[in-house]
């Protein structure tokens, strides 16, 4: 299992992130994607709330962007996404390369937990969630190493092997000797193979 304290900079990650989204055409925004009950657009806008709920769960700055549990509400995108998520996405990055930020405890959707255990989580939201949005628009996809490690320890280490029940839903099966991005997506409850249906 991987460690979820080692250090990482999720800087590389990011940048995937903002590619991808750099690249969605307007009549994408509609599309189904692998995120349960997500269009495009809200797969976007929920990346840029939890890139500032995360900014600010690393600089411990507690109030409602940390205290919100984020199924409370189907986000959208307001007219200008794409600064917003980029300039997010750039804020979390600054935000978790201070050291302090993996010290002590903090909180994140409303709940309380150790600052290293949030980082593994905000590298999961970043890596899935880079995979639905890649998935949805029809994009390749190599997530950053390091962030990739992160998310599959904080997944499999979440996961129940006894009930099959995992931190975001029930686990897909996968091979042992798949990728590891397929089986950090089996284990966020999403099938490795899944394709638009239109």
């Amino acid at each position: 299992m991987t460690d979820t304290t080692t250090t990482f900079d999720l800087g590389p990650q990011a940048r995937i992130i903002a590619r991808l989204a750099d690249g969605v055409r307007e009549e994408q925004l509609g599309h189904e994607t692998p995120c349960p009950g997500c269009a495009v657009r809200n797969l976007l806008g929920h990346l840029t709330g939890l890139s500032v709920a995360f900014r600010d769960a690393a600089r411990k700055d507690f109030g409602p962007t940390t205290d919100t549990p984020p199924d409370a509400a189907v986000p959208d995108l307001g007219p200008r996404w794409r600064e917003d998520l980029a300039a997010s996405l750039d804020a979390l990055v600054d935000a978790w390369r201070d050291p302090a930020a993996r010290t002590g405890m903090t909180r994140a959707g409303g709940v309380d937990l150790p600052g290293e255990v949030a980082a593994a989580v905000v590298a999961d939201e970043l890596v899935i969630h880079g995979w639905d949005l890649a998935r949805a628009t029809g994009r390749r996809y190599e997530p950053d190493p390091a962030a990739l490690s992160a998310a599959y320890g904080f997944l499999a280490a979440a996961a129940d092997p006894t009930s099959g029940a995992g931190p975001f839903g029930p686990v897909v099966p996968v091979p042992e000797d798949a990728p590891l991005l397929d089986r950090a997506v089996g284990l966020s409850g999403r099938d490795p193979g899944w394709t638009p249906r239109s």
